[in-house]
């Protein structure tokens, strides 16, 4: 088995005759054309999956610790259980992705595209989401302990049951958006939870 590029230039051959489960912890798979793979249960902790295209893939219960998916493409992808602590994904595209209860724990989130996702009860604890675009996302119970969301866009967003704690929230647009009990606006500048 072959993973090729999307100019199909051959990155990596394979003995094995199916993705599934299978260990590419450390893979460079840069510019990878994954559309539609099966990658469940797949090892790619530390991979190199910048701007790979994981469209409709299935990643269920994959573990991507530490790896760089920064500009990749997951539109529809599958991402139940998936475990993404302390990735790169910067600019990435999560449209149409049901992230519910996924593990974002310390992943970097910057300009990530994230509008009208379901997060519900993901655990974003430590997560950097500096200027991601989170408008009408459900965040209704997710852990977002330390996470910096200075000037994100969560326009019309769910945070009831939220964990806000030491989130930073500088410059977050807000219009619309239900919040937790326990959080009081100021101004767009000033905070308390």
């Amino acid at each position: 088995m072959q993973i090729k590029n999307i100019d199909g230039e051959v990155l990596l051959t394979l003995k094995a005759d199916t993705l599934q489960g299978i260990n590419l912890a450390g893979a460079d798979l840069a510019g990878a054309d994954l559309r539609g793979a099966d990658l469940s249960g797949a090892n790619l902790a530390g991979a190199d999956l910048r701007w790979a295209d994981l469209r409709g893939a299935d990643l269920r219960g994959a573990k991507l610790i530490g790896a760089d998916l920064t500009g990749a493409n997951l539109r529809g992808a599958n991402l139940s259980g998936a475990d993404f602590t302390e990735s790169d994904l910067i600019g990435t595209n999560f449209s149409g992705v049901d992230l519910t209860g996924v593990n974002l724990r310390g992943a970097d989130l910057r300009l990530a595209q994230l509008t009208q996702q379901n997060m519900q009860g993901a655990n974003l604890e430590g997560a950097n989401l500096v200027g991601a675009k989170m408008q009408g996302v459900n965040l209704a119970g997710a852990n977002l302990e330390h996470a910096n969301l200075r000037f994100a866009n969560l326009r019309g967003a769910n945070l009831k049951g939220a964990n806000l704690r030491f989130a930073q929230l500088e410059g977050v647009k807000l219009d619309n958006a239900e919040l937790p009990d326990n959080v009081v606006v100021m101004d767009q500048m000033h905070w308390k939870v």
